[in-house]
C-alpha cells in the first residue's frame, strides 16, 4: 500500500483505544498534514477477510481522487463484538471513519450477548461477498455432497465439522444445510476455530469429518490437492470453480458471507452523503472492478437504503438459525 496505509494495533481495552479525531470544520473527512484522511477499522487481527476488504479499500479510495490517505487500524476479538461498542460510543459523531464487517458482525454481537449491534451504527453500504464451501480431507470416503447428506442424517453428532467461531457464518451455513435435511440443529457436532487455516488443518489431520469456510479461506489446500470441495453455498457455481452448488446437490441452501462498511451513529446527514457518495464512487471505478476480480469476489454492492433493509432482514434470520442453535436470545430488529 507504500505510503497511503499505516497498519495499526489497538489493544487497548478502553475506549480511549478509539478516542475521537477532530475533522476539521464543514469538511467531509479530518485533515492530518494538508491530506484528506478516512481511517478504517478492522474488527479483526489482520490477514483475513476483513483485513483484505480494508486494504483494497485502502488502495482503491485514493485513486478514485474521494480522499489522499486511508489508514486502517484493528481491533481484533469475539468477532468484532469487541470493537462495536468502541466504535459506536467512542467514534459517535466521526465522520472520517469507517468500520469494515459482515455477517459475523451481525451474528458475534448475538451470540455474545452484547447490548450493541450493527444496526447501533451508521450502514454505508454492502460491498462484496463469496461463497462458503464445504470440504473434506483429500482421502475421505466422502466424495460427494450427496454422500455427506447421508452421512449427516443417519448420524449428526458422529459427523464432526469444523467451522469458524461458534454463530459465525460457517456454524450458520451447517444449521441451514442441518434444516434443509430435517436433522436437529441440536444434534450436530460443531468444531470452532479461530478461522478457516485451522479449520483446515483439523480437517487434514483427520480430527474432523469435514469443514466449512470461505472458499478464499480453503481453495489453497483444495487447489493444492490436499482437501476434496464437496459443494459451494452460492446461488451458481463460483466463477473458474468446478464444485457443484448446494442446490445442484439436492440441499436447498444458499448463503453469501458478505461485506460492508459502516459508519459511527451521530453523523450528519451531510457527513452520510459524503461517505455514501464516496463508496458508490469507489465501487463503479475501474479500479474496484480490478482488484475485485484478482479476490474473486463477487460484487454484491448495496446502497446505504438498501443495506439498511438488509441489515434488518438479516439480523432476523440470524437470530431465528442461532436460536436452533441455542445460541440466541431475541433482539431487536428496528
Amino acid at each position: 500500500m507504500g505510503e497511503t496505509t499505516r497498519r495499526t494495533f489497538l489493544v487497548t481495552a478502553g475506549i480511549a483505544a478509539l478516542a475521537p479525531w477532530s475533522p476539521l470544520a464543514g469538511t467531509a473527512w479530518a485533515q492530518d498534514a494538508g491530506a484528506n484522511l478516512l481511517r478504517l477499522i478492522v474488527p479483526a487481527s489482520p490477514g483475513g477477510g476483513w483485513d483484505r476488504l480494508a486494504q483494497v479499500m485502502a488502495k482503491v479510495l485514493p485513486e478514485t481522487g474521494t480522499v489522499s490517505r486511508v489508514e486502517i487500524e484493528y481491533l481484533p476479538g469475539a468477532g468484532g463484538s469487541l470493537a462495536l461498542p468502541r466504535f459506536v460510543t467512542g467514534l459517535r459523531g466521526q465522520p472520517n471513519y469507517l468500520m469494515v464487517g459482515g455477517l459475523t458482525l451481525v451474528s458475534s454481537p448475538i451470540v455474545n450477548e452484547s447490548a450493541v449491534t450493527v444496526l447501533d451504527t451508521t450502514p454505508i453500504a454492502r460491498l462484496e461477498g463469496e461463497p462458503l464451501v464445504l470440504a473434506v480431507a483429500v482421502n475421505s470416503p466422502l466424495r460427494t455432497i450427496a454422500e455427506f447428506a447421508r452421512s449427516l442424517r443417519a448420524d449428526p453428532s458422529g459427523v464432526r465439522v469444523a467451522g469458524g467461531s461458534e454463530g459465525s457464518a460457517d456454524h450458520i451455513l451447517l444449521a441451514m444445510i442441518s434444516q434443509a435435511l430435517g436433522v436437529d440443529a441440536f444434534e450436530l457436532s460443531y468444531v470452532p476455530f479461530s478461522g478457516g487455516g485451522p479449520a483446515a488443518r483439523a480437517v487434514m489431520d483427520g480430527r474432523v469429518r469435514a469443514g466449512i469456510s470461505n472458499w478464499s479461506e480453503f481453495a489453497p489446500e483444495i487447489e493444492a490437492g490436499r482437501m476434496r470441495a464437496l459443494a459451494v453455498s452460492g446461488d451458481a457455481r463460483y466463477v473458474g470453480v468446478d464444485v457443484p452448488t448446494l442446490r445442484e446437490g439436492g440441499i436447498d441452501v444458499v448463503l453469501y458471507n458478505w461485506n460492508g462498511v459502516f459508519a459511527p451513529p451521530g453523523i450528519d446527514e451531510n457527513q452520510r452523503t459524503n461517505l455514501e457518495r464516496m463508496i458508490d464512487a469507489m465501487v463503479r471505478s475501474a479500479a474496484w472492478e480490478r482488484e475485485a476480480a484478482q479476490q474473486r469476489w463477487q460484487l454484491r454492492y448495496l446502497p446505504r437504503q438498501e443495506f439498511e433493509a438488509f441489515l434488518r432482514t438479516e439480523t432476523r434470520s440470524t437470530e431465528r438459525i442461532l436460536g436452533r442453535l441455542g445460541l440466541t436470545i431475541p433482539r431487536r430488529t428496528e
